[in-house]
């Protein structure tokens, strides 16, 4: 078919191509961690597996320039959707077997690497579907229904599931119903992109145009790590979360513990409200707020308190791991810890782009992403392993210290004011 010039109005496209790109995001990182403690999976190997699955956003900047070369963006997308409902729908019917977590984990995995595939094209076909006023104007909208399907996610699926735990006395049938629900989703996602994407002009392969040995990836690289104190950026990028790279999955894991084995014994439907739901929300309402705080006052005036706002209420978790509270104090204390990420997290992104410069603004960025994901994946992988060996009330006490080596790299990274974000 001819590529024709676009006329539907991006509304009608744009909020369900990002909400579908959320999806997988936040059922890799965070809903399965769940299912697979649900599920009598121990921590060490959930923290571990689960944190690899990462791997696929680290590295997917090497094979972005494929996507370029082959075939439209318009068909990547409709084709990783398609293979996502079928790598959902695997995870969702695996869980009713005996050896689920292998089957399901990799499921996961090569969901992952078509989820990161699926974030390439999206954001490729934004630049090329939309007119340049179209781009600056969606931006807020591609980014709320994002947050949207994290909250579906870590929200609606999880509280689902908890209800048919409840109601059918079946576990590993709840969480099938759940997976399976979000595999329908893509379904109908497939369906609805397939009529309703338009087809602009200048999607098309540009295999006859690039030679593949021509794409410039060494000079890409030399040139990023060429910047002025490389050194303290990368420090920079790899520790300024390292706290809470440690705390992520683990925190998921200790409000669901049981009570005998050191966790507060949530159940998973109120896990799902808990941090699924008020968690996001506050999340949420820190991003926004964090990127208001940037636009008024700037980066540089915002990095310190914001990185503060990140770190210290890990001493939350600290406190919720010796004193047990009631789960009326579980609810703010987890939500001002997650506002606290959510404006912390918007400093660091927002430096991220500071530090994607010249000619290869979009490569360098993608670099610095794929370094932050490294610095999330590794963390994360033995998260479980020392938690196992210290318990933990000692192990949020070592994520408190974690975050100091983060702190100490703000005072040595570049930062001018004059410089443009």
């Amino acid at each position: 078919m001819k590529p024709q010039t676009p006329t539907r109005s991006p509304w009608t496209y744009i909020p369900t191509l990002y909400f579908a790109e959320g999806v997988p995001n936040v059922i890799i990182s965070t809903v399965a961690v769940i299912f697979y403690k649900k599920l009598g999976i121990d921590n060490e190997q959930i923290t571990a597996w689960t944190s690899f699955l990462y791997l696929p956003w680290v590295i997917k900047k090497f094979w972005g320039p494929l996507v370029d070369i082959y075939s439209t963006k318009r068909t990547w997308i409709l084709i990783t959707q398609f293979a996502m409902f079928c790598c959902l729908t695997l995870v969702a019917l695996s869980l009713q077997l005996q050896n689920f977590f292998f089957l399901s984990l990799t499921a996961l995995t090569v969901g992952a690497f078509i989820s990161a595939t699926y974030d390439i094209a999206t954001d490729g076909f934004y630049m090329l579907a939309l007119n340049p006023a179209q781009q600056a104007f969606f931006v807020g909208i591609r980014s709320l229904f994002y947050r949207l399907a994290v909250l579906f996610g870590s929200g609606f699926l999880v509280v689902l599931a908890g209800r048919l735990e409840k109601s059918l006395n079946n576990i590993p049938l709840s969480w099938t119903i759940s997976i399976g629900f979000s595999a329908a989703i893509f379904a109908i996602l497939f369906i609805f992109h397939r009529l309703i994407l338009p087809l602009p002009e200048s999607d098309t392969p540009s295999i006859s145009e690039i030679k593949p040995e021509k794409i410039p990836f060494w000079e890409v690289i030399s040139t990023y790590f060429q910047q002025e104190k490389i050194g303290a950026i990368l420090a920079f990028i790899l520790f300024y979360r390292l706290g809470e790279a440690m705390l992520l999955k683990i925190a998921s894991l200790f409000l669901v513990e049981k009570i005998e084995n050191g966790g507060l014994g949530l159940s998973t439907e109120e896990f799902g409200w808990v941090y699924g739901t008020f968690g996001v929300l506050s999340l949420i309402i820190g991003g926004i707020l964090g990127g208001a705080l940037i636009a008024k006052y700037g980066l540089k005036k915002c990095l310190f308190p914001m990185a503060l706002a990140l770190n210290l209420p890990d001493i939350f978790y600290v406190y919720i791991a010796y004193a047990k509270p009631s789960l009326a104090l579980i609810y703010p204390l987890v939500s001002l810890e997650q506002f606290g990420y959510g404006l912390g997290f918007t400093a660091f992104s927002v430096y991220l782009m500071y530090t994607a410069q010249g000619k290869y603004k979009t490569s360098h960025y993608a670099i610095s992403t794929g370094l932050m994901a490294l610095g999330l994946m590794l963390p994360g992988a033995i998260s479980g392993a020392i938690q196992k060996a210290i318990g933990y009330p000692l192990f949020f006490v070592l994520v408190c210290l974690l975050t100091i080596p983060g702190m100490i790299t703000l005072f040595f990274i570049p930062l001018k004011e004059e410089k443009s974000l």
